[in-house]
């Protein structure tokens, strides 16, 4: 059995650019990062969206990114996405969008238009998954992961779904492409809901605790609880107090250096001056906003 090592409560929340009022659960270059790695950062948005009083967008305008990837995940509500590669579309309900940044790339994401002119729920969350060196200046690359590309396994007793992502559990496999070996999860409960996850010691996971009270390896947690395992044992079992959400981490840890500054993640000091650099000189590319 997996020892739970910490439970981290639900941070305050603030704002990414004027759209996304997010809790901050993984900082990049922060202690706790190395300690869920190859996962960087952890954003989560449940936000009621209002309509808006003027005709400007909401959310995050152009800016760069080098040496990992973005992945964001829509519960409910819409994003729209554009970069400096070519790449762009909206991310609905169950959508999920993978962007390699690679050797860097500027991008922008707003409300989509149709979703901001009604307002309503928006349920998001976004990860930050860092790249190993040998493919930290990698091409830009978008995946745009659909609801039905998604892997699929049926719980026991009928209680529920695992929506795979990246990886496998029990035969469903996920359509992400990464490039060190990760588990994606998006798993959904009913009330009484009992499954089992099971990966090697030695490997990072966490669990987000989206919605519901569910008891974790006979630890009780709340709506809003990240859970990070120690690395030891292989089992995580999980019960369904009330109907529950969930988003689980696993994947095998990069142990390399990393420098992290603001949207750069790289190895050395000396690469995040060049990054710096590349950006201002105009080699990210080209982004009307």
């Amino acid at each position: 059995m997996k020892k739970i090592a910490t439970i981290i409560k639900g941070p305050a929340f603030h704002m990414v650019g004027d759209g996304f009022r997010v809790k901050n659960y993984i900082a990049p270059g922060s202690a706790l990062s190395k300690k869920t790695s190859p996962y960087l950062l952890l954003d989560y948005l449940p936000e009621q969206i209002q309509p808006p009083t003027t005709n400007e967008k909401r959310g995050v305008g152009p800016h760069p990114h080098r040496g990992f990837e973005t992945v964001s995940l829509s519960f409910a509500g819409s994003v729209v996405h554009k970069d400096s590669a070519g790449n762009g579309g909206v991310i609905g309900p169950g959508d999920v969008q993978w962007m390699t940044a690679g050797s860097g790339i500027l991008h922008s994401e707003y409300h989509e238009k149709e979703f901001a002119r009604k307002g309503g729920p928006m349920h998001f969350m976004q990860i930050w998954v860092n790249l190993p060196k040998s493919h930290k200046m990698h091409p830009p690359r978008y995946q745009a992961l659909t609801a039905s590309q998604m892997g699929r396994a049926v719980l026991p007793d009928n209680s529920g779904e695992v929506s795979v992502i990246a990886g496998s559990y029990q035969g469903a496999k996920g359509p992400a492409k990464t490039f060190t070996p990760i588990n994606l999860f998006n798993i959904r409960m009913k009330s009484g809901g009992h499954a089992e996850f099971s990966f090697p010691a030695a490997e990072n996971t966490a669990l987000m605790v989206l919605s519901g009270d569910v008891t974790i390896n006979s630890q009780k947690v709340k709506a809003h609880d990240l859970v990070l395992f120690a690395n030891g044992g292989e089992k995580i079992e999980v019960k369904a107090e009330t109907e529950a959400q969930l988003v689980l981490l696993n994947g095998e840890s990069i142990d390399e250096p990393m420098v992290a500054y603001g949207p750069f993640v790289m190895n050395t000091e000396e690469e995040i001056m060049q990054a710096v650099n590349d950006y201002r000189g105009g080699k990210f590319g080209h982004l009307e906003d």
